[in-house]
């Protein structure tokens, strides 16, 4: 088969573009129809906008760096016949080490602690305060795929107790919620690991956050959509949640100043993957699901 003609909407680094550039004909978005183009690489946080992809009459696979699909028309790949892959297996690890340190962060007050040992105040005052263990506390993972399984994995490890809520069960041996609110009521800390879909939108709203309730605290290494970010902000500051831990956010890579504001958040920029050693295997599945496609392959990270 010959090298396909491939749209490339967000640049590789390294070798992975080299590679890319070896199985591939790459060409750049022209803003006209492109019915040369057979295959797209792209960002998840990119995707696919729904303009470029009615100037794409030939597509037939999409290749994606990261594990979200929101910013592309699923119901139209399908429509259409494109095939979908992501980088899906690749960042469980780095994803999930980013909710325990987020987790562990708010319990322990990691960045006030912080502060309070280089600013002076513990020369000046002597003395701590306490905070909170993790052990022995309730953990609720709201989506238990691949990421949410390493979550538990290491909540486990610090002795917590996890529960999860998913949209049907699976064959996990954490207690199951059949719902959200009722995950948020028995929990300590509430984690958010599922996609961004028009029925997870503002999914933890002012309700659910009273549910998380005023010793709780939130963590979402999801999507931000997930959250509303005004209803949580108005929730910190009457004090109705404890804490919230946040490497996601509605608007990126502008997240909402009355978080950043807050003395009760602890905040990341989208990096919960960005380690040297993820962000290298991810590149090589994007390369390597083309290859499987151009050889007619099953993708194990297809998701269309």
């Amino acid at each position: 088969m010959p090298r396909p003609v491939t749209l490339q909407l967000s640049p590789l680094t390294g070798q992975p573009q080299e590679d890319l550039a070896v199985v591939a004909e790459l060409v750049r978005d022209t803003g006209a129809e492109m019915p040369e183009v057979e295959a797209v690489v792209t960002f998840a946080a990119k995707g696919v906008p729904e303009e470029v992809l009615a100037r794409l009459p030939n597509v037939k696979m999409i290749s994606v760096f990261g594990v979200g699909a929101d910013k592309i028309d699923l119901e139209e790949c399908r429509r259409r016949g494109i095939i979908v892959a992501t980088t899906r297996g690749t960042l469980n690890d780095d994803v999930a080490d980013c909710a325990l340190m987020l987790t562990l962060a708010l319990h322990r007050e990691l960045l006030p602690q912080d502060r309070f040992a280089r600013d002076g105040g513990w020369a000046r005052e002597g003395k701590v305060w306490l905070t909170h263990t993790m052990a022995g506390k309730k953990l609720g993972i709201f989506g238990m795929g691949d990421i949410g399984v390493e979550i538990a994995r290491r909540a486990e490890a610090f002795r917590m107790e996890v529960g999860y809520h998913n949209r049907s069960r699976r064959g996990a041996p954490q207690r199951y919620f059949d719902t959200l609110a009722g995950l948020a009521d028995w929990c300590d800390t509430l984690v958010l690991a599922a996609p961004g879909t028009a029925e997870t939108f503002h999914v933890v709203d002012a309700a659910m956050l009273d549910r998380i309730g005023p010793d709780g605290f939130l963590v979402n290494i999801a999507r931000g959509q997930l959250v509303d970010e005004a209803a949580l902000v108005a929730a910190l500051d009457a004090g109705r949640i404890a804490g919230a831990g946040l490497d996601v956010f509605e608007d990126e890579p502008r997240p909402h100043p009355g978080l950043v504001a807050s003395p009760r958040t602890v905040l990341t920029p989208h990096a919960a993957s960005a380690t040297m050693e993820t962000r290298t295997r991810m590149a090589g599945k994007v390369v390597s699901n083309l290859e499987d496609y151009i050889a007619g392959r099953p993708m194990d990270a297809r998701i269309v």
